[in-house]
């Protein structure tokens, strides 16, 4: 059995954050770039799908809650990022489906 690390758990915890506009969690559509995790200070580096997405506070208050889940979490800070900018690419084989885009 392998060992969960904390930035697994907040990864996963991060699944439950769900796009309202694309109905699909933020880690499937590829917007989580990185988790590190210093001193139980989470920093998650990530994107949104486009600049001006109107969802970005909702996401950021829904990504904050999820990662102070975490047991052993006790700051989260958000790292947003536009490089490398988001494309459909990113997105999961899961997501792309949903989205009904078939890969060929």
């Amino acid at each position: 059995m392998t060992e969960t690390t904390m930035e697994d758990q907040v990864k996963e915890s991060l699944m439950d954050v769900i796009d309202p506009e694309l109905g699909i969690d933020i880690v499937n559509l590829g917007l989580i770039y990185k988790i590190d995790i210093i001193d139980s200070n989470c920093i998650i580096t990530m994107t949104l799908t486009t600049m001006g997405c109107p969802l970005g506070d909702y996401l950021h208050d829904e990504i904050v809650d999820a990662a102070e889940c975490v047991e052993g979490i006790k700051s989260v800070e958000i790292n947003l990022v536009w490089e490398p900018a988001w494309e459909i690419d990113k997105a999961s084989r899961f997501a792309r489906i949903s989205l009904g885009i078939f890969d060929s």
